[in-house]
C-alpha cells in the first residue's frame, strides 16, 4: 500500500530497501511491482535451486525466486515458519515481461538518495544487474539491484537444469 502511495503522491522514494540472508538491497521502484505475504509456491521439477516454485499471486501463476540464493548462487536457506512470517514476494513489474516474484526476508521501507552519505560503482567482479553500491548515515552498506538487467539476465531467466 504505501509504495503504491508513494508512486501516487509523487513522494521521491526512489527505492524499495530489503533485506535478504545478511545483505541490504535497494530495489528501484519503477522495476519493483505488487509486493505479497509469503506463500508456499508449488515445486517445479528440474529447476534451478533458487527457484522455489511457481504460486498464485492475484489469480495468475508467477515464478518464485529466492533473490538471497541466486545472488550467492546457492541453493536456499532453510527458514522457520516465523521466518517465512516475516518474508514477502516482491513482483518484477509488469512492463519488465517477466512473470515473476523474488522472495526476500524482509522490507525495510522505501530510500530517497538523501538517506545516504555516499556511493561507489559496483566492482569489476559484480554481476551485471549491481547498481551503485550505497552507504547510509550509518555506515551500512546497500547494494542497489537493477532489476530491469536481473530479469534479462542469461542465469536468471534459464531456470531449468
Amino acid at each position: 500500500m504505501r509504495l503504491q502511495s508513494a508512486r501516487s503522491t509523487g513522494v521521491m522514494a526512489s527505492w524499495l530497501a530489503v533485506e535478504v540472508d545478511k545483505l541490504r538491497l535497494l530495489l528501484p521502484l519503477s522495476h519493483a511491482g505488487e509486493i505479497f505475504a509469503w506463500t508456499a509456491p508449488q515445486k517445479v521439477p528440474y529447476t534451478q535451486g533458487w527457484f522455489l516454485g511457481v504460486a498464485n499471486l492475484r489469480g495468475g501463476l508467477s515464478g518464485v525466486a529466492d533473490l538471497a540464493a541466486f545472488i550467492a548462487g546457492r541453493s536456499p536457506r532453510a527458514r522457520s515458519e516465523a521466518e517465512l512470517a516475516q518474508c514477502r514476494l516482491v513482483m518484477l513489474n509488469p512492463l519488465l515481461e517477466t512473470n515473476c516474484a523474488l522472495l526476500v526476508d524482509r522490507l525495510t521501507g522505501l530510500r530517497t538518495l538523501d538517506a545516504f552519505a555516499s556511493s561507489e560503482s559496483p566492482g569489476a567482479q559484480a554481476p551485471e544487474y549491481f547498481g551503485h553500491l550505497y552507504t547510509d548515515m550509518n555506515g551500512a552498506h546497500w547494494q542497489e539491484i537493477n532489476l530491469q538487467t536481473l530479469s534479462q539476465t542469461p542465469g536468471f531467466i534459464a531456470i531449468g537444469i
